[in-house]
């Protein structure tokens, strides 16, 4: 290729081609890519180096939401050093205990009664200050360290159901998982020897997973989820309503929970396109008696579209940003933290 624009040109070529679903054994498989590109001689004159810097360019396109292209500049060689001291102060974070999980109430929309959680994972670090999960969590899955990561949020989460079910206050906990995670063949035994160790109840434990994690997979996304519902867990698809789940689909799926993006909130009752959103987002729950929780609910004005368009829960600033465990456990029990 004789010029930059020519292989950007390639680079979106090779990506139209990769995202066109294929026809596999009665299932639309979806597939796509991340294509990082570098120039010689502009950049570097050894191949070592150019292939290096391609590399780097290929987990930008990674990280800016997957299948795009980026070109390697200079401030990526200092984005990729970031990255190497954040991957380093999160293992020593996952090692040595220094990772956090608050709650955020959900809440029900009818009587104002808390009625579950979602667990939300922080980390504060010594040397680089609050570090948001949009920033480790991307590092933590080109790196290797989700899948311990994820498994502290697990068992953290169960001992915490457990100790509000002693407490006499059980409150069901949902807790995310990655698409690593869940794709591990053994994920629901994990499952349940979390539980077990814990002495937490299943029924206690919501499994929450993204749209796209359960549509990357279809066939082994209902197998995984209709061995944790054989446990006793309930499931919950996150970010409904901004990937392409068919209602065929989506009844054959063991979900009991949808959650409605913090996106299609926002603007509510103002935003014209938000409003015709979840008002079929909620109809369609309706349909398949499904339970309804938005996300992100910040004004009386966004709680009293979600009531009177029959959305039952929801979480988000306006009841209480995310807790500390103690301070929900007062709210439990009926003491304002």
């Amino acid at each position: 290729m004789e010029s930059t624009d020519e292989a950007i040109s390639v680079a979106e070529k090779l990506l139209t081609v990769l995202d066109a679903p294929h026809h596999l054994l009665n299932q639309d498989v979806h597939t796509g890519g991340s294509i990082g590109l570098a120039f010689y001689p502009d950049d570097t004159q050894d191949s070592e180096s150019i292939l290096r810097y391609a590399d780097m360019a290929m987990y930008q396109a990674k990280e800016a939401g997957r299948g795009a292209y980026a070109c390697y500049s200079a401030q990526l060689d200092h984005h990729a050093h970031e990255t190497m001291q954040l991957h380093v102060r999160l293992k020593e974070a996952i090692n040595r205990g220094k990772l956090k999980l608050l709650f955020q109430p959900q809440v029900s929309v009818g009587s104002d009664e808390i009625v579950g959680a979602e667990a939300l994972l922080r980390w504060h670090d010594e040397v680089l200050g609050d570090v948001p999960p949009m920033r480790f969590i991307p590092v933590a899955e080109t790196t290797g360290l989700i899948l311990p990561l994820s498994d502290w949020v697990l068992e953290t989460a169960c001992r915490q159901i457990a100790a509000w079910e002693q407490a006499g206050t059980p409150l069901r906990v949902a807790v995310n998982f990655s698409a690593q995670q869940f794709r591990q063949r053994n994920f629901p035994d994990k499952v349940r020897d979390a539980l077990k160790r814990a002495g937490a109840s299943a029924h206690l434990l919501e499994i929450e997973i993204t749209e796209t994690v359960a549509m990357s997979q279809p066939m082994q996304a209902r197998e995984q989820l209709n061995a944790l519902v054989a446990l006793g867990c309930s499931v919950a698809l996150d970010d409904f309503g901004t990937g392409y789940s068919s209602l065929a689909y989506l009844k054959a799926l063991p979900v009991s929970i949808l959650k409605i993006d913090r996106d299609f909130i926002k603007d509510l009752p103002h935003g014209t396109n938000d409003v015709k959103i979840t008002k079929s987002i909620i109809a369609l729950a309706h349909s398949l008696e499904l339970t309804l929780v938005a996300e992100g609910v910040e004004t009386d004005e966004q709680l009293d579209f979600l009531r009177a368009n029959g959305c039952e829960t929801y979480q988000g600033w306006l009841f209480a940003k995310a807790l500390e465990a103690s301070d929900l456990s007062s709210r439990l029990c009926g003491v304002e933290a």
